[in-house]
């Protein structure tokens, strides 16, 4: 069994739910070479996340940041930590609901996604800078 681990930084986004699927895949030249493995993404950060879902109807993403902008809204009062701005508690509470990393499955050198599925960076704050991702891949 091989493993080989790399890191991305993904250019700053806005809020919102972007499909990565396509940098992730480019990162991983080592992926062709397994016929089975495992590739685990983590995000290294705590105000955004990472999630599986719909990579086809741009309006899926959209219809996530409604639910979720809804669901943990801004400037509840009885958030504490304020001082990084209104979006800030918000976002780490949507990071720990959707998680900071995810387990791909890989299968004859390429990752074994749903034909509808693709990897999403959540990206929680309205100005969040760059991302930062280590994609560990283990197969053989």
């Amino acid at each position: 069994m091989s493993w080989y681990q790399t890191q991305i930084q993904l250019d700053a986004r806005p809020r919102g739910f972007h499909l990565i699927t396509s940098e992730v895949e480019g990162a991983l030249e080592q992926l062709a070479a397994v016929k089975v493995g495992l590739l685990q993404v983590f995000i290294q950060h705590t105000s955004a996340s990472l999630t599986i879902n719909e990579n086809a109807d741009a309006t899926v993403r959209g219809d996530f940041e409604r639910f979720f902008s809804h669901a943990v809204p801004e400037n509840e009062p009885y958030y504490e930590h304020t001082f990084e701005g209104p979006d800030d508690m918000p976002a780490h509470l949507k990071s720990s609901i959707l998680g900071s990393s995810l387990s791909i499955p890989v299968t004859e050198g390429r990752l074994n996604l749903g034909t509808w599925q693709g990897i999403y960076l959540c990206e929680h704050r309205n100005r969040g800078g760059s991302r930062s991702l280590v994609l560990t891949l283990q197969g053989d």
